[in-house]
C-alpha cells in the first residue's frame, strides 16, 4: 500500500484526477516468454486479473482464470497431469478450453457449465505466449511480428522490464526523443549544441509514427558504438495498437537498429516490457551484443526510475497534471487511439499528418 499524501493545493485542485488507464481486452498481449512456461502452472496477472497459464500433453499453451469454482483456490497452486490442470485442493481438473472434466469422488458427469472456468485465447510466436484480453472469446487479428525479427545478419537480444507506470506513459516514454538529451545524457544524445530538426507525425486507424529527418548522429556511448564512423540518421518512432513501441533508426549506410517493447498491462500502474532489441551493423553482433546490452539495460533503468517518480507523483497530487507542448509528439496519439478502443469507436478512416519543427 502506497502513503497517504496531502492533498494538492488550491490552485491545482480544479485540473486534477486525470489518469491515463484504458483497458483495452480486445487485443493481444504477451503474458510470458516460451522457456518460463514448462511443467508447473505460471501465475501472470492481465490488467488486474489474476490468470494461471500452463501446457497440455501437446505443449499446447492455455490460459484460465486463476481460481477453481470449487473453492476458490488458486489453480496456479495446483499441477499439470496430462492434457488438463489439477487444482491443488480437491483435484478438480480443466482443459485448456476451462471445461471442468473431473471431480474426484464424484459420482456422475461431472461436466457442468457453473463448474467451467474462463478461458483466454492463447497463441505461441516468436518465442513469447500471447493471451487475448477478452475471456471466451474468439481473436479478430493475429499477434504482432517485430520488425526484423528472425532475419539474417541480425542480432536479436531480448529482456523483461517491469515498470510502476500506466501502459500510456510507459510507451510515450519509449517513444519521446526530448527526455533522452537529459534523463540519459552521455549514454544517448547530450552533450553538445542542440541541432534543429524536422519531425513529421502521421497517425492512423491502427497507430502512429513520427519520422524525424536531417538529424546528425546523436552524441552519446549507444550512437557512438552503432556507427562509429557517424553519418546521417534516418529515425522513426511508431506505435501499435494496443501497446507495441518500435524505435528503428538506420545510421550511415550500413547500420540498422530496432527497438521493441511489447507492452503489458499487468495492472493500472503495472506494465512489464518485453524489449525485442534487433540490429545489424558494420562491427559483428557477437562483438557489439556484450558492450550493447549494459547500455541499453542501464537506460531501461533510468526510464524505470524517472516512470516510478512520475507515478508517485501524480497520485501525490491525485491524478495526471499534465502541460502539454509540441514537442510531445507521440503522447497525445497514443491516448487518442487507445481512448478511441475502450470507447468502442470506430477506426477513423481518414489519415492525419502534422510536421514540427524541434532542437535536440
Amino acid at each position: 500500500m502506497r502513503p497517504m499524501t496531502a492533498s494538492p493545493p488550491n490552485e491545482l485542485r480544479s485540473a486534477h484526477g486525470h489518469r491515463s488507464v484504458a483497458h483495452l481486452k480486445d487485443h493481444w498481449y504477451v503474458l510470458c516468454t516460451s522457456s518460463e512456461l514448462r511443467t508447473r502452472p505460471l501465475a501472470r496477472t492481465l490488467m488486474g486479473t489474476p490468470l494461471v497459464l500452463f501446457r497440455n500433453a501437446n505443449g499446447e499453451p492455455g490460459a484460465l482464470l486463476d481460481r477453481c469454482p470449487h473453492r476458490n483456490v488458486p489453480l496456479s497452486m495446483g499441477s499439470v497431469e496430462g492434457a488438463e490442470l489439477q487444482c491443488g485442493y480437491h483435484g478438480w481438473r480443466f482443459d485448456t478450453a476451462g471445461t471442468c472434466t473431473t471431480v474426484p469422488g464424484l459420482c456422475g458427469d461431472p461436466v457442468d457449465r457453473a463448474r467451467n472456468v474462463a478461458s483466454h485465447a492463447c497463441k505461441e510466436q516468436d518465442g513469447w505466449v500471447w493471451v487475448w484480453g477478452e475471456p471466451d472469446s474468439e481473436p479478430t487479428r493475429e499477434p504482432y511480428h517485430p520488425k526484423a525479427a528472425g532475419l539474417k545478419g541480425y542480432t536479436e537480444v531480448r529482456r523483461t522490464v517491469d515498470f510502476e507506470a500506466t501502459l500510456h506513459a510507459t510507451i510515450e516514454n519509449a517513444l519521446d526523443v526530448p527526455h533522452t538529451a537529459f534523463l540519459h545524457k552521455g549514454l544517448f544524445r547530450g552533450g553538445r549544441e542542440p541541432v534543429e530538426i524536422r519531425a513529421v507525425v502521421t497517425r492512423g486507424a491502427d497507430g502512429a509514427q513520427v519520422q524525424y529527418l536531417d538529424e546528425p548522429r546523436p552524441p552519446g556511448l549507444a550512437a557512438k558504438l552503432l556507427s562509429p564512423s557517424g553519418g546521417v540518421v534516418t529515425h522513426y518512432d511508431r506505435f501499435w495498437m494496443p501497446s507495441i513501441s518500435e524505435v528503428e533508426y538506420n545510421i550511415g549506410t550500413e547500420n540498422h537498429l530496432v527497438t521493441t517493447g511489447i507492452c503489458t498491462p499487468v495492472d493500472d500502474f503495472h506494465t512489464r516490457i518485453y524489449a525485442h532489441v534487433a540490429f545489424k551493423l558494420r562491427l559483428p553482433g557477437w562483438l557489439v551484443a556484450p558492450v550493447l546490452q549494459p547500455i541499453v539495460m542501464k537506460i531501461f533503468n533510468q526510464d524505470a526510475w524517472v516512470l516510478r517518480e512520475q507515478t508517485a507523483a501524480s497520485e501525490r497530487w491525485d491524478g495526471e497534471v499534465y502541460t502539454s507542448t509540441e514537442l510531445d509528439l507521440m503522447g497525445p496519439q497514443v491516448w487518442r487511439l487507445m481512448r478511441r478502443s475502450q470507447q468502442g469507436r470506430p477506426a477513423e478512416d481518414d489519415d492525419w499528418s502534422k510536421e514540427v519543427r524541434l532542437r535536440v
